[in-house]
This record gives C-alpha cells, structure tokens and sequence, in this order.
C-alpha cells in the first residue's frame, strides 16, 4: 500500500461526508425541517464514522509499510557487515600471499648470486683447462709428426669404418630378432584374443520370402486392379514379387528395416484379414513405430552387454539400426560387437585401456547406417558423427582411421583397424558371389604377371597366398626380394581384399640330363 493508495482511500472518505451532506440536503427540500436536520445529523454521524474507518485503514498501512521498510534496511545492512568481513579476509589473505612472494624472491636472488659466482669460477676453470689442453695438444703433434686434422681424419675414417662393419651386423641380428620375436608375439596376442572371443555368423540377403497358408491369399493382396499392392509397396518402399511360386511372397528390398516393417506388416495384415488400403497404411504406420522402439531397445541392449555407458540417445539408435544391416553377408552388429570385444582383449594385452578400446570397437561402421544421404565414405562420415556428439578424441580417430582414410594418432586406432580385420577376415564371417570371387583370383594373378621377370602366377588358399615363378637368368636373388616387397605393395595399393595377401617368389635353376 503506498502514498497515492491513501490519499485514494482519504478522497473516498470525503467524498462519502459530501454525499452524505448532500443527501440530507435533498431530503429537507421535501420534507419538515426537523426530519430534515435528524437526518442531516445521522448522515454527518455516518460520515465521521466512516472517516474515522479510513483514516485507522491508513494509518495501519502506514504503519505496515514503516516496518518492511525498517526490515529492508536491517536486511542490506546485514549484507554490507558480510560483504565488509568477506573482503577483510581477502585483504588479510593477499597480504599473506604478498608476504609470502617476497620471501621467495628474497631467496631467489640468493640463489642467484650464488649461481653467478658458480659460475664465474667454472669459466676461469674452464680457462684452465682450455690452456692445458692447448699444450698437450702440441706435444702430442711434436710426438707423433702429425698435425691435429690429419691425425683426427685418420681416427675418424678407422672409427668409421669399424663402426660401419659393426652396425650392419648389429643390424642384421636386431632386425632378425625383432622379425622373429615380433611375429611370435603378434601370432601370440591374435591367437589369443580370436581363441576368446567367439561369436555366430549371421547371413543377410537382399530379400524376404513369406509363406502364406494357401494361394487365394495373393488375391487379396493384391486387391482389385492391384491396389491393395501398390499401396503396400508406397507404404513401405519394397517391392513385393508375387509369381507362380505356390504359397510364397518374396519382398525385394536393399533396405533391411523396410524390408521387415514390410514383412511384420503383411503378417499383421493376413492374420487380421481386412485388407485394403487405408487398413494397409495404419498397419505400416504402426508396426514402424514398433520397429523403431524395437531398434532403441537393441541400442541400449547392446551397450549394456558390452559394459559400455554414456552413449547419447542418436548413438545408441545407430548401435540398434545395425542389426538389420549386412557387410558381405556380415551382419553389422554381430560383426560390431565381435570387434569390440576384441579390442578389449588386445587392448588389456597391450596395456591400454580396454573400455576406450571396446566403445571404438562398436562404432566403427556407425556411418554404415546413417538415416541421411552423404558423399563421405562411412569412416569418415562415422567419425564426423563421433565428434559432433564429443565422444572422447581417439575413439573418434580410430573410426575415421580404421581404413587408413585419416591419419592415426593413438594406439587405439591400429587395434580397431586390426581387429576389423580379424572379424571380418575369419573363415566363414563373410562370403562373396562366385563371380566376384573369381574375378579377384584372376586380377591377382594377372597383377603379378605385369611384373619384370615373371613366368607364372597362382593365387592359391582362396586368394590368401599369391605364389610368383620368375625365370632364374633375368632375376637374381636379390631382386627377387625386392620383386616380393614390390608386388606386395602393388597388390596393397591397387586392390581390395578380405585380410592379407601373402606374396611368394620362387626362383630356382634346373639342368636336366637323360642317360641312355
């Protein structure tokens, strides 16, 4: 309540005492003037009480309004004593520290003058020595009739000669050792971590079959003039191939999720009967919200198992997206948790942190199954998702790098790129068409006949092993080292393949006589 609220309430008090007055005014025109003055008095009497009313009304507010102002001011009071004892401290706490400062730079400067002598008598010391090295420097030239650059050419060249002999053989050893040692543990740590790590194979093709309990069925879905078809092929975006094969639909689609949400809808949609095609877009609108909550559920699932937390809900919906995808016939996320426990057990083989190195595991195919359209190649794209939702800076380059498409910068990355490798390199975790197959032998073999010096060419083991025959009179020994080296870097460079390519050349010299 303030000021203008009372001298409101003090103008409607008198303005009341004046329609008071004014009716009893009124009323003595009309009536006696006796009634008229009692009436007159009542009203005045009325007014005094009412005047009386607003004045106590005000002076209350008045007084109201006095004690919140008098808190307010006890309160700001109370606030400058804090804000005066808190800076009293600081000031108490700068001057310690200031104190403190001068201390240590008191000391420094001892210190320093100290040094500075030191050092002083180390130069003159120095000179000493400088002086008597001068001198036993020019008796040993008297001595020896030679002067100081030919005697120091003369050991250095004997230095460098000795010094040469022995690094090319310390060489040679270091490096068959390390060649030998190295393989073992390597062979040791892969054999290791396949050996515990096992995981099943799942195939994916790029179609569906749906059996139907007897053929009148395929009439009904495909409607009157193939209505109810075409909607469910707008609906979903798969096409349904429906022939004389008895009792089956294929669904044809590249797209795994569509491809199912097709398949759950026409089984929905057979078990219900009532085909047509508003019924049909309801069902395909329901059952892709159940294939989505199902893909969250797999996300989660899957980071759970794995022991892996903090993935942001778009990561984990990636992670679930996974399962109705394929690599060569891998299923991606099998293939994504087979890699991931891998690197954690090579990781904890190595000493590195195997939690890290099961998160890069997982999602290193992530941008395989991105819900939009991009140029990048899936490392990349994987990686430019990684960062966008902060995920910790290696695991982000072991994504972008595990196709060597990006440089590596941490130890993590080789583990996730070899363990990709693992996963997908193992025998029965892929599989290839015939042709393709096929056309991969003969392009390694004829990759290796464009080499200098080659007679014949093998791909054997399924393409693992490429064995080289060169003729003996243009390739000697040592340029059949580098040929190997060579072809091997070519067939890296130039073509595709599951896991590694081993390269061997065999050179060989035969005579062959005939005794009669």
């Amino acid at each position: 309540m303030d000021i203008t609220h009372l001298i409101t309430l003090l103008l409607v008090g008198a303005a009341g005492l004046g329609f008071g007055f004014w009716l009893g005014f009124s009323y003595l025109k009309k009536t006696n003037r006796g009634k008229a003055a009692q009436i007159l008095k009542e009203a005045e009497a009325r007014a005094e009480v009412l005047k009386k009313d607003r004045l106590l009304e005000a002076k209350e507010k008045i007084l109201a309004l006095k004690s919140e102002h008098e808190e307010q001011v006890r309160q700001s009071q109370k606030k400058l004593q804090e804000w005066e004892q808190k800076l009293r401290s600081k000031e108490q706490s700068l001057q310690q520290k200031l104190e403190h400062n001068n201390r240590l730079q008191n000391a420094l400067n001892e210190k320093d003058k100290a040094a500075r002598e030191k050092l002083e008598s180390l130069k003159m010391k120095e000179e000493e020595l400088d002086k008597i090295k001068q001198r036993h420097i020019q008796q040993l030239e008297a001595l020896s009739g030679l002067s100081r650059e030919e005697a120091r050419q003369q050991l250095v060249e004997t230095i460098k000669n000795e010094a040469r002999s022995e690094a090319a053989v310390f060489i040679q050893n270091t490096l068959e050792e390390a060649r030998l040692t190295a393989q073992k543990e390597a062979r040791k740590i892969v054999l290791q971590t396949i050996q515990r790590i096992g995981t099943e194979t799942a195939v994916e093709n790029a179609i569906t079959v749906f059996p139907l309990e007897n053929d009148d069925i395929k009439g009904r879905i495909i409607g009157r003039e193939g209505r109810n078809i075409r909607a469910l092929e707008a609906a979903t975006g798969v096409e349904f191939i429906i022939d004389d094969t008895p009792e089956t639909i294929v669904l044809s689609c590249f797209d795994p999720v569509r491809r199912e949400i097709a398949r759950l809808a026409l089984h929905q949609l057979v078990l219900d009967g009532r085909i047509h095609p508003a019924r049909i877009e309801e069902v395909v609108e329901k059952v892709s919200k159940q294939i989505e909550d199902e893909i969250v559920e797999v996300g989660k699932r899957t980071a759970i198992d794995l022991g892996i937390h903090g993935l942001p809900p778009e990561i984990i919906r990636y992670v679930g997206r996974m399962k109705y995808r394929s690599s060569y016939g891998q299923n991606l996320l099998q293939h994504s948790r087979e890699v991931a426990q891998l690197c954690a057990v090579m990781a904890s083989e190595l000493g590195l942190n195997p939690k890290l190195a099961k998160r890069a595991g997982l999602l290193h195919d992530i941008g395989k199954v991105l819900d939009f359209d991009t140029e990048l190649p899936h490392a990349i794209a994987g990686m430019k998702l990684a960062e966008k939702h902060k995920e910790n800076p290696e695991v982000c380059n072991a994504i972008g790098a595990h196709h060597d498409e990006v440089e590596m910068t941490s130890l993590l990355s080789p583990i996730v790129q070899v363990c990709d490798a693992i996963s997908g390199a193992r025998p029965g975790a892929r599989r290839e068409t015939t042709a393709s197959y096929i056309q991969r032998i003969k392009d390694l073999e004829n990759l290796a006949m464009t080499m200098p010096g080659v007679s014949k060419s093998f791909a054997i083991q399924a393409g693992r092993e490429l064995r080289v025959i060169v003729e003996s009179d243009k390739v000697n020994d040592q340029e059949a080292d580098a040929l190997a080296f060579n072809l091997s870097q070519k067939i890296q460079n130039e073509m595709t393949y599951p896991g590694q390519v081993k390269v061997t050349v065999i050179r060989e010299k035969r005579s062959v006589a005939v005794a009669r």
